[in-house]
């Protein structure tokens, strides 16, 4: 079976309908429809906290999609844990060069254990890191009706 990590970017561009790269997320999940999707919970905590300040139906809505990704079959959440938290912020003062975050650092370090070598993501990050980022390889165009576009805000 595919395993691909997915990162911040890639749940915030699939679940908002307005954002830019939408359509290539949405192609990217019809096309990683049968692949083990690995991601963590502070890549959660970053998605949570982007739609922080985007109004009540938009936190609602961001809360039930992270809720409802950590029963998803196919979805493997990576819980945080101190060790994962002091390897990680090992890893960003070890890479002072990069402009890295932590989680940035953390999804590395799961990708290194889990053998993972490519990422649902736009992010030029992993391309530093040497991963494959998906979302530039993607197809533009996404079947319709994977989600309803009446919706600001998609829970998954």
């Amino acid at each position: 079976m595919t395993r691909v990590f997915a990162d911040s970017n890639y749940w915030v561009e699939l679940l908002n309908l307005s954002d830019e790269l939408h359509t290539k997320a949405v192609a990217a999940a019809e096309r990683y429809s049968d692949a083990q999707i690995v991601t963590s919970e502070m890549v959660l905590t970053e998605v949570l906290n982007g739609f922080s300040g985007s109004g009540p139906g938009s936190r609602r809505a961001a809360s039930k999609a992270a809720r409802a990704l950590r029963h998803q079959p196919n979805v493997v959440v990576v819980p945080q844990s101190s060790e994962q938290f002091e390897r990680a912020l090992d890893r960003y003062q070890a890479r002072l060069d990069k402009s890295w975050s932590l989680t940035d650092c953390a999804s590395f370090l799961i990708m290194e254990d889990e053998g993972i070598e490519a990422a649902l993501t736009h992010d030029q990050h992993s391309l530093q890191a040497g991963l494959r980022a998906l979302l530039r390889q993607a197809p533009a165009k996404a079947a319709a009706g994977f989600f309803a576009p009446s919706t600001p805000l998609r829970t998954l």
